[in-house]
């Protein structure tokens, strides 16, 4: 059920009280898929009220329940209209999947005016089986201090965290729910006139690139299974530059790349230059990368350019904690593949903003250096920094399977009314 929210003169309206029971709760743009429908639901059944806001046709088919809200207006209309709604039904939080997409980024700043609280969501800062869940901002955005010395501190003061148990995730699942999202989202453009989706492709593209993936699967799976085999038999060490998503938020605002082909020069250049003779770069796709691109090719011609094809390689699928755990070092702009390789005491450098880049936790010198000193995190740091994490920013699941999205969504029901982390 959804209503039009009409433009009507805003008027000023003050922070609401925050009630001691109940609360109102205004979902905005969650993840392709159905996350924040169970979610609407689960705290509807604690008897909070809940709105959700729809900014195309792909959010509102994954919604269907009451309290739907179809904003149809422009960007630009848009803080005016998140006041009315603020005023008009009591909200006391928000909540969001990404904070960096265009109305999120004006929803934080009129939230910050108006007292409310803001709960982002985003992939977990730890690989696997963890979301984020953050007050305030994510990754760059973060209110986390940057001294490692406050996380060990912090963490002497936490219990020992229950038993953490993993989920299951499925590619296809995740290439389906793009799908069926952008193809709702084309066949209502007509109903929401002013959308303009953050992602730099046309859904057509982007949903043709995902189907190709899927006819490929089998055929990409077993020539990345080919490529380990080949280096496990060379026994060549070799530095894992995992990719990220072209247009992820962690690229375009919290890094110094203007997207992963400049990052991939940059990565290469450094590797020609400053890398012993006998060490290779194996650079690994993204396993949500929807294959509008061409990386392979990319990388390709790039290494190809600076005089290493023969020492850089090129990787899909496989399993990237098995991949990382044999890796001398893990390059990584802000990927959460980086807490993983630091979780395996792999040496990680940063090249963006990332949460966990940490004196004593990453290599501080610069990517020149780390091809000849890859330094292993402390391990007492990182831990410290990660029971942390989990204490304030994350909770256990996922979100590309029944189970881990039942887990998630009990999780982050819980952290939201202030009970501590639930035994799994």
């Amino acid at each position: 059920m959804t209503q039009d929210h009409s433009l009507a003169p805003a008027k000023t309206v003050a922070a609401p009280a925050q009630p001691a029971g109940p609360r109102s709760v205004l979902l905005l743009q969650g993840l392709m898929g159905p996350l924040f429908r169970q979610l609407g639901r689960g705290l509807m059944a604690r008897g909070h009220r809940v709105h959700k806001v729809n900014f195309n046709g792909g959010d509102a088919a994954f919604w269907r329940l009451p309290g739907g809200i179809d904003y149809r207006g422009a960007l630009a209309d848009w803080p005016a209209a998140l006041r009315r709604l603020i005023a008009a039904h009591g909200v006391t939080d928000v909540m969001l999947f990404g904070d960096c997409r265009d109305h999120h980024i004006a929803a934080k700043a009129v939230c910050r005016e108006l007292g409310i609280r803001v709960l982002v969501f985003e992939e977990g800062y730890i690989r696997p089986d963890w979301v984020t869940m953050e007050e305030g901002g994510v990754n760059g955005h973060s209110s986390l201090p940057r001294d490692p010395a406050w996380y060990r501190q912090t963490a002497a003061t936490l219990p020992p965290l229950p038993p953490h148990s993993r989920v299951a995730s499925s590619f296809r699942r995740r290439a389906v729910e793009g799908l069926a999202y952008n193809a709702a989202d084309l066949l209502s453009r007509w109903r929401y006139p002013h959308w303009n989706n953050h992602r730099p492709w046309h859904p057509l593209v982007e949903g043709m690139g995902w189907l190709r993936k899927l006819l490929r699967k089998r055929e990409r799976e077993a020539a990345g299974a080919a490529l380990m085999a080949r280096l496990a038999a060379s026994g060549a060490p070799y530095v894992l530059f995992p990719l990220q998503l072209d247009s992820d938020a962690q690229i375009r605002i919290h890094s110094p790349f203007v997207g992963i082909a400049d990052a991939l020069k940059g990565v290469i250049r450094s590797f020609a230059a400053h890398a012993p003779a006998d060490v290779r770069l194996l650079v690994k796709e993204h396993p949500l990368d929807n294959g509008v691109r061409d990386w392979a090719q990319e990388t390709a011609d790039i290494a190809g350019k600076f005089g290493v094809a023969d020492r850089v390689d090129y990787l899909v699928g496989g399993d990237i904690e098995a991949i990382a755990a044999g890796a001398r070092g893990l390059v990584t702009i802000n990927s959460t593949t980086g807490t993983l390789g630091l979780a395996l005491g792999v040496p990680v450098v940063v090249l963006g903003h990332a949460v966990y880049d940490l004196p004593d936790i990453t290599c501080q010198a610069g990517l020149d250096d780390f091809w000849h000193n890859p330094v292993p995190p402390d391990p007492e740091s990182f831990a410290a920094f990660r029971r942390v994490l989990i204490d304030r920013c994350l909770i256990p699941g996922g979100f590309f399977s029944a189970p881990a999205l039942d887990k998630v969504v009990r999780h982050a029901i819980a952290r939201f009314e202030g009970v501590p982390l639930l035994p799994e």
